[in-house]
């Protein structure tokens, strides 16, 4: 394989590093695979490029244009991930391990572009929560806001996900309009360049949107300030020197870290060998032992399993273990690859004889047994069992970052829970029962301590996305020693690269500022039915006032028969006065909705293709018989689901006689664009 110079990617333009290059060999062999460094890229002049051309070019474009783009750079890594998983291999990592990081990493794109589309507006602010009223007319109001932050996110991705790593970082701070500058770990930068490279050559990115450092960072952390993000993936020791770094603490850096993480797996009280959750607990573990060579900052550490049933989970995993074959990755019959380096597999062994130290024994595996390829960072899974954890410390503290996990017995429920707490938090846990009773315990008394759990069981396994799957919808961090941050979690992802600040003004100023509706703010009473209109044709504020409608006794009652809801507030007149709420009998909620609906609905086609939901439906007041009640229904926004379909969200505001407000709710329509 020819040596290649990784180059940078700065000021829009590719530059190799003119000092200090470091060779990058092969995970098979040890063979050279190419060279990186950054020496002489101006790292100030980076951050003033991110924040002066990509942070104004991406805050131009709204949510859903900045999703589409997501989506387009998805795209164009699927196009090209051949490319991709031939360097996969020289990671050490099987195809299976590629399709993780290559197609999972555009997974997430797909995903945050899909979130985006879906539940953020095609607007270039964020509403956080609802309307606060500050005044009792209602002129003078509150509405928390989110924009995005003006400086650069600065990415420090691990060796294990060279592309998921860099693209689970990417998509949030892109969607929220914030620039990145990415700076993958040295061993694997080969293939993170290789797919930073694919969406440079997209042609959708902005100028300024995305730079890369394949080497060290220099003194760029001495230009960061307030706006900018640092979100960092590595060793709980890397993470404490960037956190305290004087500029960071001093300037009030955002810093977000995924560190250390020992994660647990526990196996239920109820769980006993021969049934289906013993055997899918056994699974699992070997599953993330092997997967990426143990490799990965979610994998299980600590197996957590009834002193009863310790020799029988020692044997069962013994024996698959075993049976795996190690070795070259482009093996189609190899289940596990090696180490991504000879100097990682040095400190898994190193981290191996720590815990020996610490009272651990090896039950299965040899740490030092002879590499199946010469040169290669090969190690076997290491299967260790510690009788006594609570003697020692170390099976909570000591990460072996490899093939390595570790089986311990607990006493009852509240010893599992004490143990699994006992690693001081992490990314993920992982239980398996089939008892409603135990889960509800255990996650009770365990959640505080760990940032994702899952309870597995007979009925999900299947469907289940397994201990060691982060996924975008879903947040991916943990408290304590997994660094104390989040990282995804769909929009509440992107909302890391934004500022909430509460503004105070009028309805009709406030939506301005916002581009999008807001109650009590301006409204323009259009001519044409709205339903008559398509997508691209409705603005913000666009309202339809419809007639009224007087609600007779008859209405009530003949609404009562024919639905069914004989409720006593609507055909019983004593009762509903002896109500607190009610002067009389009242109007169904439902009747109110289903007259509204007769009231704004144009009946024929056009380019109104569905109602599809209705939300934050509230009733205010309520409607008696001989009241009449009328409609204002006015467009809240609008996005595009794909290029054949949009949807509009309506303000539906129902009003009596007296022009109070009956009810309100929001209506979601399909629409033609």
């Amino acid at each position: 394989m020819k040596t290649a110079q990784l180059l940078n990617y700065a000021f829009d333009r590719w530059i190799p590093g003119d000092s200090g290059l470091s060779e990058l060999v092969s995970a098979i062999d040890g063979s050279p695979v190419a060279v990186t460094g950054s020496g002489g890229i101006d790292f100030a002049r980076m951050l003033s490029h991110a924040r002066d051309v990509g942070g104004p070019a991406l805050r131009r474009m709204t949510f859903h244009e900045r999703a589409r783009m997501l989506k387009a750079i998805g795209l164009a890594i699927m196009a090209r991930k051949e490319e991709l998983y031939a360097l996969n291999y020289q990671t050490g990592a099987t195809r299976k391990d590629g399709w993780i990081d290559i197609e999972g990493g555009a997974g997430t794109l797909f995903s945050f572009s899909s979130k985006g589309r879906r539940e953020l507006p095609d607007a270039h602010v964020l509403l956080d929560a609802a309307l606060e009223p500050l005044s009792k007319t209602g002129s003078f109001v509150g509405q928390h806001i989110y924009t995005p932050l003006q400086g650069a996110a600065v990415q420090i991705n691990a060796f294990n996900f060279p592309v998921w790593g860099m693209l689970e970082k990417l998509a949030p701070a892109l969607l929220a309009g914030m620039p990145a500058i990415v700076k993958p770990a040295s061993a694997t930068a080969y293939l993170a360049e290789a797919a930073f490279r694919v969406m440079i050559e997209s042609g959708v990115l902005p100028e300024g949107a995305v730079q890369l450092i394949v080497g060290g960072v220099g003194d760029l952390f001495d230009h960061l300030n307030g706006q900018d993000v640092v979100s960092f993936t590595g060793s709980a020791h890397t993470a404490l020197k960037l956190r305290s770094h004087p500029v960071v603490a001093r300037e009030s850096v955002k810093f977000v870290a995924e560190q250390d993480s020992l994660n647990a797996c526990v196996l239920g009280p109820d769980a006993a060998p021969g049934t289906p959750e013993f055997d899918l607990f056994i699974r699992e573990i070997v599953i993330e032992m092997t997967v990426k060579a143990g490799q990965k900052c979610t994998a299980i550490r600590r197996g957590l399993v009834p002193a009863a049933y310790l020799d029988a989970v020692e044997a069962a995993l013994g024996e698959k273990l075993g049976a795996l074959k190690v070795g070259d990755p482009r093996d189609s019959a190899t289940r596990m690859g090696a180490l991504v380096s000879e100097a990682q597999r040095k400190d898994v062994r190193e981290k191996i004889a720590e815990l020996e130290a610490g009272g651990a024994r090896i039950v299965a595996g040899d740490p030092n047994a002879e590499s199946p390829i010469a040169g290669g960072a090969f190690l076997q899974p290491v299967l260790l069992r510690s009788d006594d954890p609570w003697r020692t410390q170390a099976v909570h503290d000591v990460e072996a970052f490899g093939p390595v996990s570790t089986i311990m017995p607990y006493r009852d429920l509240d010893d599992a829970i004490a143990l699994a707490n006992r690693g001081k938090g992490s990314l993920a846990l992982s239980m398996f029962s089939h008892s409603p009773d135990a889960a509800r315990d255990f996650v009770r008394g365990a959640a505080s301590f760990h940032g994702r759990m899952l309870v597995i069981d007979r009925d999900n396994h299947k469907e289940s996305t397994g201990h060691g799957s982060p996924l975008p919808v879903l947040v991916h961090g943990g408290p304590g020693r997994a660094g104390g941050s989040e990282e995804m979690g769909g929009v509440r992802g992107v909302k890391h690269y934004m500022q909430r600040t509460a503004i105070q003004s009028s309805p009709g100023m406030i939506a301005a500022i916002t581009g999008q509706y807001i109650p009590g703010g301006p409204k323009h009473v259009i001519d044409v039915h709205p339903f008559r209109r398509k997508m691209s044709e409705l603005a913000i504020g666009d309202t339809l006032k419809t007639r009224s409608r007087t609600v007779t006794l008859e209405d009530i009652e003949h609404f009562a028969h024919f639905t069914g809801d004989t409720f006593y507030a609507h055909m019983d007149e004593e009762a509903a006065k002896a109500s607190p709420i009610f002067e009389g009998r009242v109007a169904h909620g439902y009747l109110i909705l289903s007259f509204a609906a007769g009231l704004f609905v144009d009946p024929d086609p056009g380019p109104v293709l569905a109602n599809t939901g209705l939300e934050n439906l509230r009733f205010l007041t309520p409607l008696y018989p001989g009241d009449s009640m009328r409609v204002e229904l006015t467009v809240r926004s609008k996005s595009l689901k794909n290029e054949d379909t949009g949807v509009v969200r309506w303000a539906v505001e129902i009003f009596n006689q007296k022009d109070e407000l009956v009810a309100t709710y929001d209506l979601l329509t399909d629409n033609v664009p």
